[in-house]
């Protein structure tokens, strides 16, 4: 078995827009290095693009593509989702099984709504997860700052021991593939 990159929702609008979300240059920058070096090793990558039935997210949308920065590669995988749970009435299971997958390393946006969800999932469907502690982002809230919020789930997500697999949250530098 072999893990899958999974890279949620670095689409136009939610990066490209002002105000970005935290770090997200930089985010997008450490994604790319991720992807590359996945790919490099023969580890499927597989982004997945929220949609809406209209505006801001309409399905091949501008707002939809991925984000201007984002590298995709011809051999890379898709899936489109309508719940923060990239699991959720989508192929995404399927996709994994056909691809020999049993570990997910997981990077993206938002971190407390579309990668937290599908951390979870994914843990309670037996994947071990590596999360890129350091490629995730979301947008400040009233409530908390983007850092923050990225800190929280790289402390939090970890700490899920009953699903029965390990999560855990690596600098994706130190992440291997």
């Amino acid at each position: 078995m072999k893990p899958a990159l999974l890279i949620i929702d670095v689409q136009h609008a939610l990066f490209d827009a002002e105000p970005a979300p935290f770090e997200g240059g930089e985010v997008i920058r450490r994604i790319n290095q991720l992807s590359i070096r996945a790919r490099n090793a023969g580890a499927p990558v597989v982004f997945i693009q929220h949609e809406t039935p209209a505006e801001p997210l309409a399905w091949q949308s501008r707002p939809w593509k991925l984000a201007t920065n984002l590298m995709a590669a011809p051999a890379d995988h898709y899936v489109r989702k309508t719940t923060p749970d990239a699991f959720l009435k989508t192929d995404l299971q399927e996709k994994l099984e056909a691809l020999g997958t049993d570990h997910l390393i997981v990077c993206g946006y938002a971190s407390e709504f579309c990668v937290d969800s599908t951390i979870r999932s994914a843990a309670a469907r037996g994947y071990r997860i590596t999360l890129a502690a350091d490629a995730h982002t979301t947008h400040d809230k009233t409530h908390a700052s983007g850092e923050t919020i990225r800190a929280h789930e790289n402390a939090t997500l970890p700490c899920l021991t009953s699903f029965g697999v390990a999560i855990r949250a690596v600098p994706s530098v130190d992440i291997e593939l």
